[in-house]
């Protein structure tokens, strides 16, 4: 069980690593003609980005002590991670896709697992300099104009200046928002989001790419976001430690409903298909 003095020290730390590992995926994404990219075994796109934001927040977080499991080091053995009781969950660019396309629509995103339970979340947008963040003791925050900074050192107290604490909506939206993936979407998604709609039929639909989307749900901007299309559990660790924080919820989709929250450290890192809502959504 981690004492209030940990947690602070720790949520700092992931602050400051995603604030540095943003300057340096912004230098790339600016200045770089060749992102020098390959393609993972599980098909999808690795690019310097990727690969140097791994790097810089593995060596930035290694101060903590505490073991990291990454999208870019998915290779660790399950024999050695499995007795983990506190690591971080790392995606250091998540919407490698949107990053190729230039919209801007990335993240960073880090959280601190506790007993394999999203405990303390960071997502930073360098793009538009926003980040949110949250600890399960005190709740969820967003903060905005934050520029990236390689050698960024907040202290605890000054994360909260200016912040504004999520939700920042005190009721769903009418008609109410949901959120879809901007390039991973199956007939599942908008079969589910049919079903959805025989509720809500005046439902608008946006496209959005990364974990933003675990963000705008925790802001209240947001109020549901199905996922049936193949996701990690990097993609979902920070952004559901966030949401939750502000009161959301992000649970297993089945076919008969819900079921219980998403399931972390496993054998194989694959998530089932979920869907998420905010505060106010009720089932």
């Amino acid at each position: 069980m981690l004492n209030r003095e940990q947690r602070e020290y720790l949520l700092t730390k992931a602050y400051n690593a995603a604030l540095r590992a943003g300057a340096r995926i912004l230098d790339i994404y600016n200045s770089c003609d060749d992102y020098v990219i390959d393609i993972k075994s599980d098909h999808t796109p690795i690019t310097l980005a990727d690969r140097e934001a791994h790097t810089l927040i593995k060596e930035y977080l290694g101060q903590t002590r505490i073991p990291l499991l990454s999208e870019e080091g998915r290779d660790l053995l399950y024999e050695e991670r499995r007795r983990w009781d506190l690591f971080w969950m790392v995606d250091p660019l998540d919407g490698t896709k949107e990053f190729l396309k230039g919209n801007g629509e990335f993240t960073i995103n880090i959280a601190l697992m506790c007993d394999n339970h999203p405990a303390i979340g960071v997502v930073y947008v360098p793009y538009i300099g926003r980040i949110y963040f949250s600890d399960d003791r005190i709740g969820a925050f967003r903060k905005e104009r934050v520029p990236a900074d390689a050698t960024a050192e907040e202290a605890y107290e000054a994360l909260f200046e200016g912040a504004d604490r999520l939700p920042v909506t005190t009721q769903a939206n009418d008609p109410i928002v949901i959120a879809i993936s901007r390039s991973h979407n199956t007939d599942e998604t908008f079969a589910h989001i049919d079903r959805v709609r025989m509720q809500h039929p005046d439902a608008r639909i946006v496209e959005q790419g990364s974990s933003y989307k675990l963000c705008l749900l925790a802001e209240g901007t947001v109020d549901y976001y199905p996922r049936t299309s193949p996701t990690y559990e990097w993609d979902t660790a920070a952004g559901q430690a966030i949401l939750e924080a502000a009161g959301g919820s992000l649970c297993e989709l089945r076919g008969d409903g819900e079921g219980a929250a998403l399931c972390y450290n496993k054998e194989s890192l694959h998530n089932p298909h979920f869907v998420c809502r905010n505060k106010f959504m009720v089932k």
